[in-house]
């Protein structure tokens, strides 16, 4: 509100002197001081009144104020239950199974999918426990274990052709979802292509088999001009040759559920794998071995020699000359591990994580002129999943690259030698 004018103060302590007669305003022209006081006490009262009248017509009155909080809660409430509406409308819109458990497994929520997927039915299911509704299925002891890890191409409930892929999830107070992914065109997709590359490496093995025979039987001194071509189509067949071989290899792994467990005797093994590296290095690279460990492995002796070779293959094509070779077959706590470890080119960081797709080369000119076929990776990750083993890659460039290959404590033997020994003993 706007200060009342002193002049216009002044008109409100005159006005009276006007209206009362001469004797008013004498008195007030000899007290002019109280006629200040009362015309701003005047201007008090005038204020007072005025904020009487604003509160009176603006301020609301404590059910006005409930009205509005209610009215406030009830839209935020409107817009809540609306966006929990279209949530679970796309929950159960999904193609991917989703059932929400409370902390003793029972069955909360799900969605359209589980009932397809899961064989879930509403409002049947509500409230059971998932574990003894599935405890036919291989979920269930997946179920009982904890759920921990997600759990690949398992039977779907009652279909024998349908494949899930099935994780869990937790969150909230001790709930948890489980989702459910139908995996079974995928997986036949993946089987179509394991046929299509098993099949066409098959019949190619044949004609390059001629074809290397007859470039083999071609002598380049009859032909002098053309010994630089006939050498190069003599190297290409057999990169070829070694191709189709390592193809039918990783689809023979590929079917593969488990292998044939036997005894690799690891020392042996050693000094086989020092050899073959000598040959292929050609004494360009110092080769040295470091047998720790005492111990055997259990498996298929071909196919871990296999991959313990590519790994060392490896090291000798992209070492320069003069590089160091470390092989080592040493004891953890969780089992033993075999490495491979070279003074080489080493590898960035960004390739790493791709190094064990076929075919995937981190320079392709330096692969293709050392021989490699760019499935050797490939193979060996395949072989340490037949064993329950993993591969880890460590490499920084210009300094070199180590690969090794961990295996548990069930997959480790004690040596005859020492078996012996501690009979004897």
């Amino acid at each position: 509100m706007r200060r009342t004018p002193l002049r216009f103060s002044l008109l409100l302590v005159l006005t009276p002197g006007l209206l009362l007669g001469g004797a008013a305003l004498g008195w007030l022209g000899r007290n002019w001081v109280a006629g200040v006081m009362i015309a701003g006490t005047i201007e008090i009262v005038l204020l007072l009144s005025y904020i009487g009248h604003l509160q009176r017509t603006i301020m609301p009155t404590a059910r006005d104020a409930a009205r509005i909080s209610h009215d406030r809660n009830m839209t935020r409430t409107r817009r809540i239950a609306t966006r929990m509406r279209d949530l679970r409308s796309a929950a159960g819109s999904l193609p991917d199974a989703l059932v929400l458990l409370d902390q003793a497994q029972r069955v909360r929520w799900f969605n359209h999918a589980a009932e397809s997927l899961l064989g879930l039915r509403r409002p049947h299911d509500r409230g059971v426990v998932l574990q003894e509704r599935l405890r036919a299925s291989a979920l269930a002891d997946w179920l009982q274990a904890g759920a921990q890890e997600p759990l690949h191409d398992v039977t779907a409930p009652g279909q024998p052709s349908r494949n899930l892929s099935v994780s869990m999830l937790a969150f909230g107070d001790r709930q948890r979802l489980l989702l459910a992914r139908d995996t079974s065109d995928l997986n036949r997709l993946e089987q179509i292509r394991r046929d299509f590359v098993a099949n066409v490496s098959h019949e190619l093995r044949t004609p390059l088999t001629v074809i290397h025979g007859y470039l083999e039987l071609l002598d380049p001194e009859d032909v002098p001009e053309l010994a630089p071509v006939l050498s190069e189509m003599r190297a290409q067949s057999k990169r070829m040759g070694q191709i189709v071989e390592d193809l039918l290899t990783l689809s023979r792994l590929e079917t593969q559920d488990q292998v044939s467990d036997e005894r690799v005797p690891m020392r042996p093994l050693l000094t086989t794998l020092r050899r073959e590296a000598q040959a292929l290095s050609r004494e360009r690279h110092q080769i040295v071995v470091e047998a720790a460990a005492e111990a055997d492995l259990l498996g298929s002796a071909k196919d871990l020699h296999s991959a313990f070779s590519n790994l060392l293959s490896n090291a000798v094509r992209y070492t320069p000359t003069g590089g160091t070779i470390t092989i080592r077959w040493e004891r953890t706590p969780e089992g033993a591990v075999y490495s491979v470890q070279d003074t080489g080119y080493g590898i960035p960081a960004n390739h790493l994580a791709r190094l064990t797709e076929r075919f995937y080369r981190v320079s392709s000119s330096r692969s293709r002129e050392s021989g490699g076929t760019g499935l050797g990776l490939s193979i060996v990750k395949h072989v340490l999943n037949l064993h329950q083993a993993r591969l880890t890659i460590e490499s920084t460039p210009g300094q070199g690259s180590t690969f090794a290959c961990h295996f548990g404590n069930e997959r480790l033997l004690v040596p005859i030698a020492r078996e012996h020994e501690r009979e004897s003993g």
